[in-house]
């Protein structure tokens, strides 16, 4: 009888346990030595929708520096480390300062897009233009000229006046005019009162059925109160009052007034923006004062949609 041969089925198997177990082991070592990247972090594209908070000052002009316009209640609130603009508003209560809701790009419908309650709108375009890229959480400076921003002021919106000018002392008006101009005061003769205007003495000099004669009684050196700087009473005659409004370079885009009426361009305030002194005029912009001016944000991302 022949001699049986030897198996060699189970080392083969072992073998290959060896092998498959090695194996295994260089795996685990190159996992442990080549870890996967992680994913990059989401950030914003055209197309986006995110919430900003925001910080907006002047990047140029007089009032390079101040704050126009702020989504931050405690920026609002500090005039200190924040000063303010001529035309900052104030929102009044924290809760109406909320993160702004943006829609990334330049194709934003006007009514914007409204997702969780919150509405995402366009913005100018070197603001979006600034989001691209960051990331939620991240904050960031952006700075814009005009072109990306709101535009080159609007010429028409310049109004030039004289630093001196004159009311009648001698005012003629119907008895309902009078009523309109002069509300609640008695339009019967030797009647004074203080002018709603100029803020000086005013007297009913003589009344008919057809006519209120109002006599205005200034004296030299009287200055207008409320006005923005100082609007003085230089002479007075038996028919005319001469003013003058006492500005000087330093207050050029530094000091605001404003207009009844209608005003200009649709707007009754103006920033004071040119003085001549040699023709005797200065400029009002009644422009809104970001208009034609560098600008810069500082802006967190506070979370995507």
């Amino acid at each position: 009888m022949a001699e049986p041969k030897p198996s060699i089925v189970l080392p083969v198997i072992l073998v290959a346990a060896v092998l498959i177990g090695a194996g295994v082991g260089v795996g685990f070592l190159y996992e442990a030595n080549h870890p996967k990247p992680s994913p990059a972090p989401w950030t914003v594209a055209v197309g986006s929708n995110v919430t900003v908070n925001y910080i907006g000052t002047f990047g140029s002009g007089p009032q390079e520096g101040r704050v126009f316009d702020t989504s931050i209640y405690s920026v609002a609130i500090d005039n200190v480390t924040y000063p303010k603009s001529l035309q900052f508003s104030y929102r009044g209560s924290e809760a109406n300062y909320t993160p702004l809701g943006v829609s990334v790009g330049p194709n934003v419908p006007s009514s914007g897009y409204t997702i969780d309650n919150i509405t995402f709108g366009g913005v100018v375009t070197g603001f979006w233009k600034g989001l691209l890229g960051l990331e939620v959480g991240q904050t960031h400076v952006i700075s814009f000229p005009p072109s990306q921003g709101y535009g080159a002021a609007d010429p028409s919106c310049f109004v030039t006046q004289p630093l001196t000018y004159s009311t009648p002392v001698l005012h003629i008006l119907t008895p309902s005019a009078f009523s309109t101009t002069y509300s609640g005061v008695n339009a019967s003769a030797g009647t004074r009162f203080s002018d709603p205007t100029y803020g000086w003495t005013d007297l009913v000099f003589s009344v008919n059925s057809s006519a209120v004669v109002v006599q205005m009684l200034p004296s030299v050196g009287w200055l207008v109160p409320g006005s923005h700087w100082p609007v003085e009473v230089t002479s007075v005659n038996t028919t005319t009052i001469t003013l003058v409004n006492e500005l000087t370079f330093s207050d050029v885009g530094n000091v605001s007034g404003t207009v009844s009426g209608s005003g200009v361009c649709g707007a009754t305030s103006y920033i004071v923006s040119g003085l001549n002194l040699s023709s005797g005029t200065f400029v009002q912009d009644f422009n809104r004062e970001v208009v034609g001016q560098w600008l810069t944000f500082t802006v967190t991302i506070v979370a995507k949609y």
